[in-house]
């Protein structure tokens, strides 16, 4: 049997015990790749912030909002764009933007598959805030493979796949003064940025179908004998 990841496999493992091997979630490294062009709309100068993903309670947009305020008072040319589906919540967060008057929030809504990689591409930093419940960090190796940093939850399914001051950088989930902080450090210092990116594509390849596709070749061999 196979696993995403440790802590999938820890899950499923208490309801359904076995012996485990543990392959991830592959990424198509040809679509998310380093050269990407970026969206031109966002090219003006300001700090993108990026949150991709679905707009659900688990994923933690509340708490990247409460977070990116802080980071707007240090940095006013600072834009936060959301991208993901979710009508029901999207709504509810457009009106704790305008409530408490978050200027440069972006909210997309749904985006192609075709279209991703340049989202990717267009921020300075992903952000994945999530709160728990997440088996593996796809999201986070998309980032990494276009050369993105990610600051994100240090929660078993994100710490499994970046390492921290590697690829970028983890904090504690449902903490916005921390998030801030995380995204204020990166945001000060584009240099380390660029590092953190560069390690992030090599660590993408990792991930690439065909790497993913020889380690699920290995555990039949090994099942087959």
């Amino acid at each position: 049997k196979i696993a995403v990841s440790g802590p999938a496999m820890e899950y499923v493992n208490k309801y359904f015990p076995d012996e485990y091997h543990i392959v991830p979630n592959g990424v198509d490294t040809e679509h998310f790749r380093p050269d990407i062009e970026p969206l031109e709309e966002y090219l003006d100068g300001k700090l993108n912030i990026m949150f991709i993903g679905r707009l659900e309670k688990r994923k933690g947009l509340d708490y990247l909002l409460e977070a990116y305020q802080q980071v707007r008072r240090v940095i006013p040319d600072s834009r936060l764009i959301v991208v993901g589906p979710g009508i029901r919540l999207r709504k509810k967060y457009e009106k704790k933007v305008a409530r408490n008057g978050i200027e440069d929030v972006t909210f997309i809504g749904y985006a192609t598959y075709s279209d991703l990689p340049r989202y990717y591409k267009t921020a300075d930093i992903v952000c994945c805030p999530a709160t728990g419940w997440e088996s593996f960090g796809i999201v986070l190796i998309e980032a990494m493979a276009v050369g993105t940093p990610v600051v994100a939850s240090d929660i078993p399914g994100y710490a499994s796949v970046l390492t921290h001051d590697a690829e970028g950088l983890l904090v504690p989930p449902k903490n916005p003064p921390k998030l801030a902080e995380a995204l204020l450090s990166l945001a000060d210092d584009k240099a380390w940025r660029q590092q953190m990116g560069q390690k992030g594509i090599v660590t993408a390849r990792e991930y690439s179908w065909e790497n993913v596709a020889k380690r699920v070749l290995t555990c039949y061999h090994k099942i087959l004998g």
